[in-house]
């Protein structure tokens, strides 16, 4: 290991939560599986393709250090496989996506938010026009 190298050999996002049971329950509803391991009322974990979403309950004395108004700069962003079928998974949550659906250079894209407010970004890939 080199100097100011960290040595990074994995990586995952943690989504702090007061309402764990809510946020697993939406995940486990968006993603379409079950959290694995899963400690009822402490922690979960989801496996994406490259991606590990753990979802914890702060003990209450750093609860605070979690709070905040908005996600401000992170977002998770999940590919999906069809746009229009994941904008519906959402409004049966409860959680339409506020905004139309965008384009942009990757693809359609909608921004949503999770029962705590982490700010979501859905989309489906553009498909490249026949050669």
């Amino acid at each position: 290991m080199t100097t100011g190298s960290l040595g990074c050999t994995s990586a995952f996002v943690t989504l702090a939560s007061e309402r764990f049971e809510d946020i697993v329950a939406f995940y486990t509803a968006l993603l379409g599986q079950g959290a694995e391991p899963y400690q009822r009322d402490r922690y979960a974990e989801f496996w994406l393709p490259g991606l590990r979403l753990a979802i914890f309950r702060p003990k209450p004395d750093q609860a605070d250090r979690f709070h905040a108004p908005t996600s401000g700069a992170m977002s998770l962003c999940l590919e999906v496989v069809d746009l229009t079928a994941a904008i519906a998974c959402l409004t049966d949550l409860g959680y339409p996506p506020p905004g139309p659906v965008l384009t942009a250079s990757h693809g359609r894209e909608v921004y949503a938010c999770d029962p705590d407010g982490n700010r979501l970004i859905l989309y489906q890939r553009a498909t490249e026009p026949a050669k």
